[in-house]
């Protein structure tokens, strides 16, 4: 039963939105908690944003695996390398982009030796990939079994690579694995340390997000639209997230190692959400702006969050004259930076307010791009 769900259209939409959101403050340093990733363990707003997308990418996955299992296993090979192969391209296009920076005010250019090799664009491509290959040749069932295994043996993996510590930041194995692997100079230091929060181990957890998104859009597509589909949607999310809260006892809810409990969890909260969206646009018609205002993101999805991180970056280049320094050295802003500073950074004496306020703008930015383009027709898919 092919129908169509408008309901996951709007749920990948919004999920697009808030990525542009957690991703576009106006001030890193001024941001309201739920607007930020959790310091280790533990799980906010923010800590959704990526897996809800790998969820995503799981449910658009059931919709077109059809088509490659009658097309034949040359045509599911070509299809799915060929955009595993864009989407990482893109990531890595976007950590090396726009190319050259400022130093000492002159441009130079960035060399290959210090660009980060992942990241989210990367993760997904990843996941896509061998989520794809686990769904095609191992079906439902054995893809299953995988999920299960790859959880189960990733817990078991974090635990005896360094029973004394094993879910820190420093006593996390995967970080040795990807220094030997990618090299010092190729990940991410963000966390003070080298340690990749996108790196190789890690990504195995990640896979089965999709793989369970897969899951999920099999289920609603095969049921058909009626309330026994929903029901069970609902309670196997409920399930989900309370056995996803019970393994965090022993096996901490983490993003940035990506846990199989934080995977069990965040899933159960995805189809939770999608379950309530199927009910209000599905089953009763709540639909309007709001569902079009997420709708258009959806549509556009990869397109526009390459452009909300690479156009940022780019105008970084284009430097407006702020103010000297204490030191009589003259201080830059970009465009962007020139209006969070003058515009939005005087709003409130909270400068939370204002760093919210300027990424709200950007939203409106973007959407105003992607409005445009669906008035037109323009979708670029990968």
């Amino acid at each position: 039963m092919n129908q169509r769900y408008y309901s996951l259209d709007v749920f990948r939409g919004a999920t697009v939105a808030l990525m542009i959101l957690v991703n576009n403050p106006g001030s890193w340093a001024h941001i309201f908690p739920p607007l930020e990733h959790a310091t280790w363990h533990g799980c906010t707003p923010t800590d959704l944003v990526f897996p809800f997308f790998l969820f995503a990418v799981g449910n658009a996955m059931a919709f077109v695996m059809p088509k490659f299992e009658a097309a034949g296993t040359s045509f599911f090979f070509k299809k799915v390398i060929k955009r595993t192969l864009l989407i990482f391209a893109i990531g890595l296009f976007l950590n090396w982009s726009p190319f050259v920076k400022w130093d000492n005010n002159h441009l130079v250019a960035k060399t290959w030796e210090n660009i980060r090799i992942f990241g989210v664009l990367q993760r997904i491509a990843v996941c896509y990939f061998f989520a794809s290959i686990a769904v095609y040749f191992l079906k439902t069932r054995g893809a299953f079994v995988l999920s299960c295994s790859l959880l189960l043996g990733y817990w078991l993996l974090c635990w005896f690579s360094n029973p004394a510590d094993p879910y820190s930041l420093s006593g996390f194995f995967g970080t040795s694995i990807d220094l030997k692997i990618l090299g010092l100079s190729h990940i991410y230091k963000g966390e003070g340390i080298p340690f990749d929060p996108e790196g190789i181990t890690s990504t195995v957890a990640a896979v089965v997000q999709v793989i369970f998104g897969f899951f999920v859009g099999q289920y609603i597509q095969q049921k058909g639209k009626n309330f026994e589909m929903l029901s069970h949607l609902l309670m196997a999310g409920v399930v989900l997230v309370v056995a996803g809260y019970c393994w965090d006892m022993v096996f901490p809810i983490n993003k940035k190692i990506w846990t199989s409990s934080y995977t069990v969890y965040t899933t159960g909260l995805a189809t939770l959400t999608l379950s309530l969206l199927i009910y209000l646009i599905e089953f009763k018609g709540v639909t309007g702006k709001w569902s079009k205002f997420f709708d258009v993101f959806g549509k556009n999805p990869l397109f526009i969050f390459v452009l909300s991180g690479f156009l940022p970056r780019l105008l970084g280049l284009f430097r407006i004259f702020e103010k000297t320094d204490a030191n009589g050295k003259p201080v830059y802003v970009s465009a962007f930076g020139w209006f969070y500073e003058h515009v939005c950074k005087n709003i409130a004496t909270d400068l939370r307010v204002g760093s919210l306020v300027y990424a709200l703008c950007m939203i409106a930015f973007y959407w105003l791009i992607v409005f445009i383009m669906d008035k037109k027709k323009v979708y670029i898919k990968v």
